[in-house]
């Protein structure tokens, strides 16, 4: 039996989202890979955890690689070698669904882990038809990312022609077609 642990960043606002004190989520970050931990909630850039694209690529980057070079655009102020201290796998998760999966896929990658509360549990036909609805998206989106498609372009083309052969997602995507979460970002570079 394997056991994992994971990092949640419950209260992580209180010490990285004031403006006149605290420290930047990135710090923390390496913080909480220094800590042990086997995954971590990264923030999605989707959802209603919102985060700056790039910020968030970047905390993927420090949470998940070896080495990391520097990269002002995503907040990656100096190089950085973890030499051997094992990455930690980043988790997506705060009002995520199905209309969310092709950006997901582009931003997390393969070594992610995806957590969907209710975006499965709200299911009009209960919890197992969305999962497979989950599911469903996100081998659709994976198999059209290897075959060289643009997610960033085609992700909605994607999801709708996945639909006509998964009844649960065609229905996952007629609860979540109206569903969006607008704000701005309050990680941003210049912090």
């Amino acid at each position: 039996m394997t056991t994992f642990l994971h990092i949640h960043r419950a209260m992580h606002a209180v010490i990285d989202r004031q403006k006149n004190h605290g420290m930047h989520f990135r710090v923390l970050a390496k913080a909480l890979r220094m800590s042990g931990g086997d995954h971590i909630h990264s923030g999605t850039v989707v959802g209603k955890l919102e985060g700056e694209r790039e910020m968030t690529l970047g905390f993927v980057d420090l949470l998940r690689d070896d080495f990391i070079e520097k990269d002002r655009a995503r907040g990656i102020f100096f190089t950085q070698d973890w030499v051997s201290m094992p990455g930690v796998i980043p988790v997506a998760l705060g009002g995520i669904h199905v209309w969310h999966m092709p950006a997901l896929t582009e931003i997390f990658g393969d070594d992610s882990v995806l957590q969907f509360g209710g975006g499965t549990l709200g299911h009009p036909w209960g919890n197992a038809p969305g999962a497979t609805a989950n599911r469903v998206a996100l081998e659709a989106c994976v198999q059209a990312r290897n075959e060289g498609h643009d997610l960033a372009r085609e992700g909605n083309e994607i999801i709708r022609a996945a639909c006509k052969w998964s009844p649960e997602l065609a229905a996952a995507c007629e609860v979540w077609k109206a569903i969006k979460f607008e704000f701005e970002p309050v990680d941003t570079i210049d912090k």
